[in-house]
């Protein structure tokens, strides 16, 4: 699946990040659903709980990314959350409403769809390794 040691230890140090927001995202979830929240709202609400704590340990443990972070890396990582977001609120909504499953199970698929659409687009984009400290991409 990877081409060397560094870039499986790079998708492990991920997805160790990837826990704690895990753990962020669904205590909160858990906690706004128990509250009353609508399960989409407190969906939403939940993962951007998650979001900042992604950001900071994503860009310096990692991807170990070394220049002044700016506003388009920012903007990059923000859409590329927003897209893991709708994955994760679609998935949500159509295995949950028009499957039936229960709602944690639901859950539990959909922030693995989520996951995917993040470490791609992060890897890929927001923390690339091609990006110039300008932000510009060469």
């Amino acid at each position: 699946m990877f081409a060397n040691k560094h870039r499986a230890a790079r998708f492990l140090r991920f997805c160790t990040v990837g826990l704690g927001n895990t753990a962020i995202d669904f205590t909160a979830f858990f906690l706004l659903t128990l509250g009353g929240i609508p399960y989409l709202l407190a969906q939403a609400l939940a993962y951007v709980a998650g979001i900042v704590n992604s950001y900071f340990l994503n860009r310096r443990w990692t991807f170990r990314v070394v220049r002044k972070a700016n506003a388009l890396e920012a903007g990059s990582f923000i859409i590329v959350n927003g897209l893991s977001l709708l994955v994760s609120l679609g998935l949500l909504a159509v295995l949950h409403d028009e499957n039936q499953l229960s709602l944690w199970l639901s859950k539990f698929i959909a922030t693995g769809g989520g996951l995917v659409v993040n470490y791609i687009g992060n890897r890929l984009w927001v923390f690339s390794e091609n990006r110039k400290a300008s932000g510009e991409i060469s």
